[in-house]
């Protein structure tokens, strides 16, 4: 079974009641839909979108399986170094296809620990490296460019603790992701000989997923790869439907751009109701932030802000705000239709009467009757959700989740008008670190910086 969106409350005049896409505006927006498709294909064969054909590249999937194989039982550990698109994809799959509570699970070198280092805070970074047995750890350092500041100061820390702790053997614990030309890394790794993997010079991180940086972690943990990029072809299938109405893609970003431009919709609430599928909220947010959030051409800033919620922690925290607070959001539920484990819960004794409801339910009933309450009382107070149903959570559903999302965040791109694909307000804050600590060539941006008044003591408490 596929997915299934089900998009009734996302329409002006559904059970939500008038804040909604206008039908008639998403009639012109279906008008568009040849136009919008044939500008991504033209994308596609440039050369400038690549994240789409990776679910067919059979060979990339074999050598991480490859690769993998020759070092199961070797490693208690894998870290992976790598911040932003190199670690959101590894920490979502890891939450959605490893089993519950893996890290702190009893387990064999078969199934070793997976740690994502996707922080430079000290704190993290020697818990890491404390906790980290160099002899038993493989460190896989993810960075296209070979010049991530965050990710190529934590290389060096471990790479001085491999050195010290094992001498020439360090080259056995390593093994790098990377550009196919460009970057310090390649050189530095073929240098020593060490295993690189390649990241296509078309797929930017935050739609690498299914490229080695999620792949390579993917088959060192035991995932199954085959059927996360056979899910994620069929999403992409479907997601190239002509038929509008019947393309996840074009739905969902046609119905938010409507929201955001025409009713002030901005914030776009991701509401997974799963423990499991918490982490494709935190990869969502980069996705559609750094994607879509951008200047136009004319200089106007659009793109809508995501936001993470998680059923149903979120009921007792977010809800009241979502239900009573600014009319600002849309929201997307993550449902599941049946859990991997389910626990029943038990009989009520008679002093705890008032619980007798729960007689005969389970844990799995219980987060399911939350999920679609919360979806009622948000309906019932005027504001627009749809929601996703996943049969279950498992490689092929997940895979094909995110090539949706994916997918949907390109057609956004060309709805707003802006590239879907760069990042240059990212870029400004690497080039002001890199001033800050003093990297060679960028003298002027210090200078600028160091003749910068950025505080007033007259307003500074403390």
């Amino acid at each position: 079974m596929s997915l299934k969106l089900d998009w009734t409350c996302l329409v002006g005049g559904g059970p939500q009641g008038d804040l909604g896409a206008d039908p008639r505006e998403l009639e012109l927006a279906g008008d568009r839909h040849g136009a919008v498709l044939a500008a991504l294909a033209a994308d596609r064969s440039a050369g400038r979108i690549g994240f789409w054909d990776l679910p067919d590249d059979g060979d990339g999937v074999a050598a991480c399986e490859a690769f993998a194989a020759a070092r199961r039982g070797r490693f208690e550990n894998v870290v992976v170094l790598g911040i932003g698109g190199s670690a959101l994809g590894a920490l979502a799959l890891h939450a959605a296809l490893s089993p519950p509570l893996h890290n702190i699970r009893r387990h064999s070198r078969n199934r070793p620990k997976l740690f994502v280092l996707d922080n430079v805070d000290p704190v993290l970074v020697s818990g890491v490296l404390a906790l980290a047995n160099p002899d038993t750890t493989l460190f896989n350092v993810i960075s296209k460019s070979g010049s991530t500041t965050e990710t190529m100061a934590q290389f060096l820390l471990f790479l001085e603790a491999l050195k010290s702790a094992l001498g020439d053997r360090w080259r056995e614990h390593v093994v790098v992701t990377t550009d196919g030309r460009e970057g310090a890394l390649r050189p530095f790794a073929e240098a020593h000989d060490l295993p690189v993997f390649t990241i296509p010079s078309n797929v930017g991180g935050r739609f690498s997923v299914f490229s080695p940086v999620g792949l390579l972690p993917g088959a060192l943990m035991g995932w199954d790869l085959r059927a996360l990029l056979a899910g994620a072809a069929a999403g992409r299938r479907r997601c190239l439907s002509t038929d509008f109405a019947a393309n996840p893609a074009a739905v969902l970003a046609a119905t938010h751009w409507l929201l955001d431009t025409r009713s002030d919709c901005n914030v776009q609430v991701l509401f997974p109701y799963s423990q499991r599928l918490r982490m494709l909220a935190d990869w969502n947010v980069q996705l559609v932030a750094e994607s879509l959030g951008k200047r136009r051409p004319d200089g106007r800033g659009v793109g809508p802000t995501p936001h993470k919620a998680i059923g149903a922690t979120d009921q007792h925290s977010q809800v009241q705000l979502f239900a009573e607070g600014p009319p600002d959001k849309v929201f997307t539920f993550l449902r599941v239709q049946r859990h991997a484990q389910d626990v029943a819960i038990p009989d009520a004794p008679s002093e705890l009467s008032g619980l007798a409801y729960l007689q005969g339910q389970s844990f799995g009933s219980l987060l399911d009757a939350e999920a679609r309450a919360t979806f009622i009382a948000l309906v019932d107070a005027g504001r627009p959700c749809c929601e996703i149903l996943f049969p279950d959570v498992d490689a092929a559903h997940v895979g094909e989740w995110m090539m949706w999302q994916m997918c949907a965040t390109a057609y956004g791109g060309q709805l707003y008008g802006v590239d879907a694909f760069d990042q240059p307000g990212v870029e400004a804050g690497k080039r002001a670190t890199y001033a800050l600590m003093g990297r060679r060539g960028y003298e002027a941006e210090a200078a600028a910086i160091r003749g910068r008044r950025l505080s007033d003591p007259a307003r500074v408490i403390g």
